[in-house]
């Protein structure tokens, strides 16, 4: 039975015959067979992925370099801290009235540029009075130019007045500071300077000077922050 010829199982039994395989080709170049362009997986030719690596080997290699030249150029000449001091202010009026607040506040400050090899550009200097966290007035300063080891004097006038929310806290400090006699008052420095060696200019940069201050009310305007100046915080940002 086994090896017996069955005719009547015919093809429908077995259904249809199975066709050939068919013949795949590789082609290089397209689809998902060519070649790729790290690290940005850009794809592309054999001669395109070549082109890609020395582009950013290159870009690399600039970098690299350029970190080295800043590096150099900082060890080489250190720059120092420009130091700002208030040496002196007077207070003749600072009058809370209700909301308002009525000032008059003169300060002096003192720049000192110690770096031999740079110069400063102060392009803006904008000034700003605060009282309780509260600022009171703000004003535009002259821009100048500093040259290398050398010092300057600033004078910022606040005069005028203005409305301040305080709340009971702050108020309550202010009757106490009105009682003492004295007054802490926040004047802070917004400077956007570039710095200069020989004829190459730095981009803009923008430090904050932070001078808090207790400041004595004085009726003939001979009033100082204290018997030697007050040394202000730097803070690059």
């Amino acid at each position: 039975m086994g090896g017996t010829r069955q005719p009547h199982l015919n093809g429908a039994y077995y259904g249809p015959s199975i066709p050939p395989p068919s013949k795949s080709y590789y082609r290089p170049g397209r689809g998902g067979g060519g070649c790729c362009c790290n690290p940005f997986s850009c794809c592309c030719s054999c001669l395109m992925n070549c082109i890609c690596t020395c582009i950013i080997q290159i870009i690399i290699t600039i970098l690299i370099l350029v970190a080295i030249v800043v590096l150099i150029f900082w060890l080489i000449f250190r720059p120092n801290t420009v130091k700002f001091y208030a040496t002196d202010a007077s207070l003749t009026e600072f009058n809370l009235n209700g909301t308002t607040l009525h000032y008059n506040l003169a300060l002096n400050l003192t720049i000192r540029n110690p770096n031999k090899r740079l110069g400063i550009y102060y392009d803006q200097i904008e000034a700003r009075a605060f009282y309780q966290g509260q600022r009171f007035s703000t004003v535009e300063l002259t821009p100048f130019y500093q040259d290398k080891k050398s010092t300057n004097s600033l004078k910022a006038d606040f005069k005028g007045q203005n409305q301040v929310l305080l709340g009971s806290k702050e108020t309550s400090n202010y009757n106490d500071d009105k009682e003492s006699g004295a007054f802490d008052i926040d004047v802070k420095l917004y400077l956007r300077i570039r710095l200069r060696f020989w004829f190459v200019k730095s981009t803009r940069v923008k430090p904050k000077i932070d001078c808090d201050l207790r400041i004595p009310l004085s009726s003939n305007g001979t009033a100082s922050t204290s018997d030697e100046p007050k040394r202000c915080n730097f803070d690059w940002r």
